[in-house]
């Protein structure tokens, strides 16, 4: 059994995924959805509401590791060796998964507490795929793909391979975060119809200030000498994997701060649809729809386990650090999507009266 974690974290995994659950239920915060409505709607304002997060973690999480209270260089993003091939086929694995199953892991927690039954098949499937591709039978075959494609690389984030140009450390991180944010910052906030949302904007910051916040209670509430946590914030891959091993062998794993993260997101957003009057059960209305989010939450559970995170994970907590391996599973996922919503390749729209959007 793994070395329990400092309560104080557990106490802040729960509350930061219930804000998320909260936030999530009440503005539909969600890529996917974000990008189907910019793609087949020309509607931008979802996904102008993500990049707005993205912007406020990277400037939240960048501070945090500049003042030195949080060691980015202790999460996985931030390791020397990685394999850019497996982070990208994972990638596309979950973009392209997320679109089959009509949201992405965060999303299915986030509707499990609306009473979307559904969700809850999607989640299982996640957790046991997860974890059949990072402990189980699919692990040999991902560790030895990743030990023949793995590359060390000492310009592991955009500030080091600034850097790398002859900048001091301190300008490199500096120039980094307000070119990336800053142009996150324009592409959202010049764009009328999301300035007139003040939902979304809400939603955005609120997402962002998150993610520092789980940085800050891992990295800083956690920073243990003798019994460390692990240093993360926002994921859903693999808590929703650990999440259903302890719900199933609760002494074979401790509490940790991805699992209280998984139950409070579900809690929060629980009470959320309870307060908005929005709980509501509902299950799958036909077989070709449960198939469809079976094998999408099967290609989100094994793709999300090869990149290290998921739309959430990588897309935001991942890119929050400046990681240049984040940017490619993010790429990845963003190809995926592009596939599943687009091309030759596209997932056809199920008929109108068993269509669920993602963000409802």
């Amino acid at each position: 059994m793994a070395a329990a974690v400092p309560e104080i974290v557990l106490y802040a995994g729960f509350l930061i995924g219930a804000a998320f659950g909260a936030v999530g239920l009440l503005s539909g915060f969600c890529l996917l959805s974000g990008l189907r409505n910019w793609w087949t709607e020309g509607d931008g304002r979802g996904i102008r509401a993500f990049a707005l997060a993205l912007a406020v973690a990277i400037v939240g999480t960048q501070i945090l590791s500049a003042s030195g209270l949080v060691d980015l260089g202790k999460s996985l993003y931030l390791q020397p060796s990685f394999s850019p091939s497996l982070l990208l086929i994972g990638g596309l694995l979950f973009g392209y998964g997320m679109v089959l199953a009509n949201g992405c892991a965060s999303r299915a927690l986030v509707l499990l507490g609306r009473g979307n039954l559904r969700s809850l098949v999607v989640i299982l499937v996640i957790g046991v795929a997860a974890q059949a591709t990072l402990k189980g039978v699919l692990a040999p075959a991902r560790v030895a793909f990743l030990n023949w494609s793995a590359q060390s690389s000492s310009t592991i984030s955009l500030p080091a391979a600034l850097a790398t140009l002859g900048l001091d450390a301190g300008i490199a991180q500096a120039l980094a975060v307000v070119a990336v944010s800053g142009a996150l910052l324009v592409f959202a906030l010049t764009h009328a119809g999301f300035k007139q949302a003040p939902g979304q904007i809400a939603a955005g910051v609120a997402v962002g200030l998150l993610v520092c916040l789980g940085w800050f209670a891992t990295g800083y509430l956690g920073a243990d000498d003798f019994n460390p946590a692990p240093v993360t914030t926002l994921t859903f891959i693999s808590p929703i994997g650990d999440t259903v091993q302890y719900a199933m062998l609760p002494t074979a794993l401790s509490l940790n701060f991805g699992i209280a993260l998984a139950i409070g997101t579900l809690a929060g957003s629980f009470l959320a649809a309870l307060f908005a009057r929005r709980f509501q059960p509902e299950g799958f209305s036909s077989r070709q729809q449960m198939l469809r989010s079976i094998g999408g939450a099967a290609l989100m559970g094994i793709g999300g386990a090869l990149a290290y995170g998921c739309s959430i994970g990588q897309g935001l907590t991942g890119l929050s650090t400046l990681a240049l391996p984040s940017l490619i599973a993010v790429t990845g996922i963003i190809l995926g999507a592009a596939a599943g919503l687009r091309g030759p390749i596209r997932v056809p729209a199920l008929p109108r009266t068993t269509t669920a959007k993602a963000d409802v």
